[in-house]
């Protein structure tokens, strides 16, 4: 038995179960036990790959939106450039190295970090070692100012909470304990005022909510309201909430998420719809497959551009990254892309207008 399914089952004992809520956050900030404390889960050594460790055409291309976006809005000569959940700063870095040509882009930034992993801030560091960026612990903690940000699969890592329909109301899907083992159960049906909209769910059916996540969404876009900006949000999701997404992952493997707390990553499929309203007064764009995303910003011109200097396996790698980037059927439509801008600026580059 790990370290940590010790503590919880002890903490059952004392206190009763636990949300998904809790079990996430334990599991994955403990700061001792807890899964980003104590590993860099990226990479083929990790346990899953992200688009940036993918192909280095993603971050290029998302740079290159940033600072359209500046130019669009007028080029402020202050901003303030972040990431969320930077993974080993590979996204920003290769961004960064793309914008090195656009006129006054650079001299104009201030590089910011949320991340809460002390293993990623470490890669992150040496990675951007030459942009001095500043590290912080949450959103809330940037300075004001106009906010120009990307959340590439950090709301996925948000801890849900899981609600199963009854005829009588909504019952928490709760972990606790049996015979030395983690175990699901339910608690009692209750009305769920958070859910009282959602008439499209059956009797059994589940509906998760991430209040985390749109307490940060509601922090972002009063921000990109205030001051000017935009953010750019891309996760695995769909507009609205249905069925159990729940999931671990060790070694590019799903695996039981109660079998070995702290040792799995653990993700839910991201529900944009919440995301886009607690945004308010920001603008959203209409949501957006990757794929699409990534069309309109060029990256076959890019991926043809690339493809000349290659030959033989490394060539065959980089079509296959352009792939897995883009191909419905891989990353390009299950990955969504949601931006917010201020109210009346121009519409971002890539993207469709969302609902006003």
């Amino acid at each position: 038995m790990s370290a940590l399914k010790d503590r919880l089952i002890a903490r059952i004992a004392r206190t009763g179960p636990l949300s998904v809520a809790d079990y996430m956050a334990e599991c994955l900030l403990h700061p001792e036990h807890g899964y980003y404390a104590t590993r860099d889960p990226l990479g083929q050594a990790g346990d899953f790959i992200t688009a940036p460790e993918v192909s280095q055409m993603f971050g290029e291309l998302i740079g290159l939106w940033l600072a359209q976006v500046w130019m669009d809005q007028g080029a402020p000569a202050r901003i303030l450039l972040a990431e969320v959940g930077p993974g080993r700063g590979t996204l920003m870095a290769d961004a960064l190295r793309a914008t090195r040509g656009v006129p006054g882009f650079h001299d104009a930034l201030e590089l910011h970090l949320v991340e809460a992993s002390p293993v990623l801030r470490r890669a992150q560091g040496a990675a951007l070692a030459g942009h001095a960026p500043s590290f912080h612990d949450s959103i809330a903690d940037l300075p004001e100012g106009p906010l120009y940000l990307v959340a590439n699969e950090f709301f996925d890592a948000l801890p849900i909470r899981q609600f199963q329909r009854q005829a009588n109301g909504w019952s928490e899907r709760m972990i606790g304990a049996e015979g030395g083992r983690l175990a699901w159960g339910l608690s009692p049906p209750a009305p769920v005022a958070a859910l009282a909209h959602r008439s499209d769910v059956t009797e059994g059916q589940i509906v998760e909510t991430c209040a985390p996540a749109e307490a940060i969404a509601g922090e972002i876009g009063r921000r990109v309201a205030a001051h000017g900006g935009a953010a750019l949000i891309i996760d695995y999701g769909d507009g609205e909430s249905i069925g159990d997404t729940f999931q671990a992952l060790r070694a590019h493997a799903p695996v039981d998420p109660l079998e070995a707390p702290g040792t799995a990553d653990l993700t839910a499929h991201v529900a944009f719809g919440p995301i886009a309203r607690a945004a308010h007064p920001a603008r959203t764009s209409a949501l957006t497959p990757q794929g699409v995303f990534l069309e309109r910003l060029g990256i076959t011109q890019r991926a043809q551009s690339l493809a000349r200097g290659l030959s033989g396996a490394a060539l065959e790698t980089h079509v296959e990254a352009h792939r897995r980037l883009t191909h419905p059927q891989e990353m390009g439509h299950l990955f969504r892309v949601l931006a917010l801008s201020p109210p009346g600026s121009p519409l971002p580059p890539a993207l469709d207008p969302g609902p006003t």
